[in-house]
């Protein structure tokens, strides 16, 4: 499966965005989701993901109460809701996925077998 991010964008602080990620080539099945994030000069980090097949998500504790992954089983898509927006999220977003869920939860990028490729996301103070 190919994925492709979009959604990215500028915002202020306090805004929201939502991001897509596609998957391309075949269905998510018993697929596991994530999102990452990577800033300028910082390791890439976990945001959020999903075990598609349980609807199950996880997120990272800076972005609980904020942002909320969901998945379009129609759409083969997977999307990361981001609300009250702090300059601090400003990143390039990256969706991945791996084909079989692992024991253990997936938040690390080594998880992740597949990558799109990045969409910014830029908030403003």
């Amino acid at each position: 499966v190919q994925l492709q991010a979009s959604g990215g964008g500028l915002v202020q602080t306090g805004g929201a965005l939502r991001l897509s990620c596609v998957g391309t080539g075949g269905s998510f099945g018993n697929y596991g989701i994530g999102w990452f994030r990577q800033a300028p000069g910082k390791e890439r980090e976990f945001v959020a993901n999903i075990r598609w097949s349980m609807n199950r998500p996880m997120y990272a504790d800076f972005v609980k109460g904020r942002f909320t992954i969901s998945r379009d089983i129609a759409k083969n898509t997977v999307y990361l809701q981001m609300n009250s927006l702090k300059p601090e999220d400003t990143a390039v977003y990256y969706c991945a996925a791996r084909s079989r869920w692992l024991v253990g939860g997936m938040s690390k990028a080594d998880d992740y077998n597949d990558w799109g490729q990045g969409t910014q996301v830029t908030v403003s103070s």
